[in-house]
């Protein structure tokens, strides 16, 4: 019987379900409340009451998260490889992409670029997100010769994102990025930085890769009809951490937990992939609202049969604080809460965290810890003596002590250990 196989069932077994960007601040419009505070969650408010819950710094108190980090610490990610983990590959992975010696990816997005004075202005990152359209407009940026033998294609993922592959000589992955992030949109391309002299010949390269993308993109016939129905068109690409093929280590493996992951966001596949997870995905486990909330659920509880540790990835409440909706995020998540009964009776512990905190009042990711909470169902009750009403507040005040993402995640290990 492998390490992680569990048909004994007296085996400790976990999910874990990861809300990302679960975290908010109070909105004036929900009354002052935060999405989560907000939202009807009997069953979150149950397994609080009962089970232990507080606040989660994913990385570390007063550090901004971004999803790889806050994701890949708890699906087992050392703290200490945590700047070698680069976006880049990860979507590479994601994407099925098997990555040479020498290749240089990057994260990118199809935005909304305007050729101003002879500088690219972004007006939209996400180019109204573009959603079933990203594949048409892809072809034309699939192979590009960038001249001195190098190449470089974009593959799309999720809605606007994709992942851009250089291939050549010469090139060097210590590169800036391109993508001037929320709090710098609507604003200026930046210009590709190396951040090493051995990197000049590749930034140069990326910033041919960006003219390119936008004389190909800005007249395809596609962009036409997204005006006519009010679509911003696509017309450019951005992008951002910029790395090689990595091969990180594990706690998981370390301890030799077997785990798999169920989720639709291709960023997350890729990291499970190269964490060494078991990544489990259907057509309808999508990065968006629509996904399959049940769905995952069900192969997540069928997954335990196989795994101590399972985790499910919902991207969904993030998108809701990027574009402004906090009441689109509390809808979601009282559709979700009411999804968690697919768990009853299943005999694992469920634990609930975040990889970050997303302001629904700015669109932008904060360095605010997260809500969380570890319910088994098997332990004695405790917990609070009061129904708890899951949230940012009631977990500063929380019976659990205020922990990092690589420390949640030690107590869940030493809980499936023990």
């Amino acid at each position: 019987m492998s390490p992680g196989s569990i048909k004994d069932h007296s085996q400790k077994r976990c999910v874990v379900l990861i809300l990302d960007g679960l975290g908010d601040r109070p909105v004036a419009s929900l009354g002052g409340l935060t999405p989560l505070e907000a939202a009807l969650t009997p069953n979150l408010d149950r397994m609080a009451s009962r089970g232990r819950f507080g606040l989660v710094d994913p990385v570390a108190a007063g550090v901004v998260p971004n999803t790889h980090s806050g994701v890949g610490f708890m699906l087992g990610l050392k703290p200490e490889q945590r700047e070698q983990l680069k976006r880049g590959p990860i979507e590479a992975a994601g994407a099925g992409l098997t990555l040479r010696r020498g290749d240089v990816a990057m994260r990118a997005n199809l935005a909304t670029v305007e050729d101003r004075a002879g500088r690219l202005f972004i007006t939209d990152r996400r180019a109204g997100r573009v959603t079933a359209d990203a594949a048409a407009f892809a072809p034309v940026l699939a192979d590009i010769d960038l001249g001195d033998r190098v190449h470089a294609g974009f593959l799309p993922t999720d809605q606007h994102r994709g992942v851009l592959v250089f291939r050549g000589p010469g090139l060097d992955a210590n590169l800036g990025d391109t993508d001037p992030g929320d709090a710098g949109a609507p604003g200026w391309l930046k210009p590709c930085d190396a951040l090493s002299p051995g990197a000049s010949f590749a930034a140069g390269k990326v910033d041919d890769f960006h003219r390119v993308a936008h004389e190909r993109l800005r007249e395809h016939p596609l962009n036409r009809q997204r005006l006519r129905q009010g679509k911003p068109p696509v017309s450019g690409v951005i992008a951002r951490g910029a790395g090689e093929v990595i091969e990180p280590g594990s706690v998981l493996r370390d301890r030799r937990i077997s785990a798999a992951l169920v989720a639709g966001c291709n960023t997350v596949v890729g990291l499970g992939r190269v964490l060494g997870l078991k990544t489990i995905s259907q057509p309808g486990f999508t990065a968006d609202a629509g996904t399959d909330i049940g769905g995952k659920l069900v192969a997540a509880r069928a997954a335990l049969e196989r795994f101590p540790l399972v985790y499910v990835h919902i991207k969904a409440p993030d998108l809701f604080s990027h574009d402004l909706q906090p009441a689109g995020k509390r809808d979601f998540l009282q559709r979700m809460d009411r999804t968690l009964v697919e768990f009853d009776g299943c005999g694992a512990a469920l634990a609930v965290t975040s990889d970050h905190t997303t302001d629904s009042n700015t669109g932008a990711h904060a360095a605010d810890p997260v809500p969380a909470l570890f319910y088994d169902p098997d332990a004695p009750a405790g917990g609070s003596a009061r129904t708890v009403k899951f949230g940012e507040t009631a977990c500063r005040d929380g019976s659990m002590p205020r922990l990092s993402g690589p420390e949640f995640l030690t107590d869940i290990v030493s809980y499936l250990s023990s």
